[in-house]
């Protein structure tokens, strides 16, 4: 499968973790080879255009914003 950059885009609270690590076991559930990055500088989560986090960034592309999603209900944005 192709390689998946995703990214957390949040202040590290507990939420942002929790989505990180939903995020990483979809991946790892579909069997991507992907890299996690966590993005916490409040200027950059603005310039994507994120008003609410944690929020999850998929190849570039705001998927998801202000929720916390299961591994199971991620994978839907990852593939």
């Amino acid at each position: 499968m192709a390689s998946r950059l995703i990214e957390i885009l949040g202040s590290g609270c507990a939420k942002c973790e929790m989505l990180a690590q939903h995020a990483e076991q979809a991946a790892q559930e579909l069997g991507l080879d992907y890299a996690v990055i966590k993005i916490k500088d409040p200027v950059a989560i603005v310039r994507r255009g994120v008003m609410q986090t944690p929020a999850l960034v998929v190849d570039g592309q705001v998927k998801l914003q202000g929720r916390v999603l299961t591994a199971e209900h991620l994978k839907e944005y990852l593939r």
